[in-house]
């Protein structure tokens, strides 16, 4: 009888999670994020080029097909391969999804770092809304706000990203509608790290740099969309 209940508990909590967070309830949420922020259209493949930890460093991000449903709700994969000097470093797979009024909603990741034999050294930093208390987070608002935070995820002890708007302007026509925003990253889990990241209107993010307590900054290259 103890374990029926701990396992009607567990279901309990898994469906209930995303309203624990204060996100709208599962059936208002798409998996088709088309918020212009932050537009995941699949088959688009973003290229990013940089340097982190001193080394030359490629992002690949791809916004797949895949759909899966976390905590009932509909989530769309997208696919991050991080290559280091020529070495894939870390293999990501983030699940986002869209609620009725356009907000963009993080609900887990799944992480691994590499050596340079390809062998999974880490998957620290992995989490999955309704998993061991874990919880999604707005990721980007419909209608950003100068000022505006939000937590981005939270899962205890290993994702607790918070982004905080700093900036929304237009350096083309500075008295045009914003079409680029700029926000600040921090987590208590490294509170000696900044990160700074800009988003353009209709792409979503073109460049990501660490402002402090790091090296990293990535960029945008290109932008490709495949059926």
């Amino acid at each position: 009888m103890r374990s029926l209940i701990a396992w009607a508990l567990a279901v309990f909590l898994a469906l209930v999670a995303p309203a624990a967070a204060g996100t709208p309830p599962a059936s208002s949420f798409t998996s088709h994020v088309d918020n212009p922020w932050l537009p995941l259209l699949p088959g688009t493949r973003y290229v990013y080029s940089g340097v982190k930890d001193g080394k030359r460093a490629r992002d690949v991000v791809l916004v797949t097909h895949t759909t899966r449903r976390i905590a009932g709700v509909p989530c769309v994969a997208v696919a991050d391969r991080l290559t280091l000097g020529g070495h894939l470093e870390e293999r990501t797979t983030d699940w986002y999804s869209q609620d009725a009024r356009g907000n963009v909603w993080y609900f887990g990741e799944q992480t691994a770092e590499l050596d340079t034999h390809g062998k999974v050294t880490s998957t620290e930093g992995s989490w999955l809304t309704g998993v061991h208390g874990a919880q999604p987070g707005l990721f980007m608002p419909a209608h950003p706000r100068l000022g505006q935070s939000a937590r981005q995820e939270y899962y205890k002890g290993h994702a607790e990203d918070r982004f905080k708007v700093i900036g929304l302007f237009n350096p083309v026509s500075p008295r045009g509608p914003a079409n680029t925003l700029l926000t600040e990253e921090t987590t208590r889990l490294e509170p000696g790290t900044v990160d700074h990241k800009l988003y353009v209107r209709g792409i979503g993010t073109v460049l990501e740099q660490t402002e402090r307590g790091g090296d990293e900054r990535n960029e945008l290259v290109s932008v490709t969309r495949m059926p």
